[in-house]
């Protein structure tokens, strides 16, 4: 088996390295108070301008065209620097993924390059609703067809990036009678279109640069043309769609992760007691290790999916137990750290514990743990 990267993936993982440590991680801090807005949005828009909003997107729509290597190589080093820039990233990759994969050719001549450049801030992914979250087969937006127009009406939950979104992917109902997840459409609709309303930002426990929004569809109208692939083949696309979306969050984790133990690593190193360093006390020595073998089985599970999606086989299965393990890893990793740091871990003026609250959401977002259980449990019966 042939583990090592192409010249042009070391490249993108080089230059997302680079970008990282020189305006993510400066801000990182600020963004976790509530502040530097402006700044992260112009971080985001030079990710844009280096190629990484698009970074699975064919170069003729103006993507970077690296493939899903790449974007996990390149999520990783994001997450290693700032959780919130990372996840925003990712994000708009995956709306410019859907839109390649099953957008017009007038979708994606007119989307996906505003995702590529920048022009669009980030794009938005509106699939969970309150009482669909892990089962969005029960959404309940809905669109009506009326004349040669689709009239949204519903509520969608916890979007990120909803806030600075310039293109918004969008589930709903278009057969209330179909069996269930039969009767689903998607759909495409830009920044304000009338009906379109962005609610306020969640207040949430970690992850604070990145705003998670509740988007209301209040009779939004938008033209025929703004259906993506086949009329109520829509829950097919979103399933496919989140088992790439779960190789973005793993390696997200896993940036998490490797910033943790490095932190903690750094300060076993310096910190003394009972004469000696701590990191010379073996019962340390082994935590470390136990941490340093979850970073590298995360990172062996990811690139697995990755390179899997990228020769176009099956990849749903080993998605989620990227997703899974690297989530949990990542948790693992973050309160390791914390520990390692004694009383200092509990405080703000280390940043594992803003590691920790950053890393808590990957066990959730993209499919809880105990979904992909469920979809690694079933593929492997299957």
């Amino acid at each position: 088996m042939h583990f090592a990267f192409t010249d042009e993936e070391e490249m993108i993982r080089e230059t997302a390295r680079r970008l990282a440590a020189d305006r993510l991680a400066p801000l990182a801090e600020k963004l976790d108070r509530g502040e530097g807005r402006a700044e992260m949005l112009a971080n985001l828009k030079l990710l844009a301008e280096n190629g990484f909003m698009a970074l699975n997107v064919k170069s003729a729509y103006g993507g970077t065209e690296a493939g899903t290597v790449a974007f996990a190589l390149a999520i990783e080093e994001l997450g290693y620097a700032c959780a919130s820039t990372a996840v925003a990233t990712s994000v708009t990759n995956m709306v410019g993924e859907v839109i390649q994969a099953i957008g017009s050719e007038e979708q994606k001549r007119r989307h996906l390059p505003r995702l590529a450049d920048g022009s669009y801030r980030a794009g938005a992914f509106c699939l969970t609703e309150t009482g669909a979250g892990s089962d969005p087969a029960g959404m309940k937006t809905r669109a009506r067809r009326d004349g040669d127009a689709y009239v949204i009406d519903g509520a969608k939950l916890f979007i990120t990036s909803a806030e600075f979104a310039g293109v918004f992917v969008v589930w709903a109902v278009t057969d209330p009678e179909a069996p269930k997840g039969k009767g689903i459409s998607c759909f495409l609709v830009e920044a304000g279109t009338p009906g379109l309303a962005v609610g306020k930002a969640e207040s949430k426990m970690g992850q604070h640069g990145s705003p998670t929004n509740v988007v209301h569809f209040d009779g939004c109208r938008v033209p025929a043309s703004a259906l993506m692939g086949r009329e109520n083949d829509g829950f097919r696309i979103a399933v496919a769609e989140l088992a790439g979306g779960r190789i973005g969050v793993a390696a997200l984790s896993l940036g998490i992760a490797r910033a943790a133990m490095d932190a903690a690593k750094s300060y076993v190193r310096e910190r003394r007691q009972f004469g000696q360093r701590i990191a010379d006390f073996q019962g340390i020595q082994w935590m470390i290790a136990d941490r340093e073998v979850d970073i590298e089985a995360a990172r062996l599970l990811i690139l697995n999916a990755a390179a899997k999606k990228d020769r176009g086989e099956s990849f749903a299965k080993e998605a989620s137990m990227a997703k899974l393990f690297a989530s949990e890893a990542a948790h693992r990793a973050t309160d390791t750290a914390i520990q390692l740091h004694g009383g200092a871990g509990y405080v703000r003026d280390f940043p594992v514990e803003r590691y920790a609250r950053d890393a808590r959401i990957t066990r959730i977002y993209e499919g809880t743990s105990e979904i992909q259980r469920l979809i690694i449990a079933r593929e492997t019966l299957r």
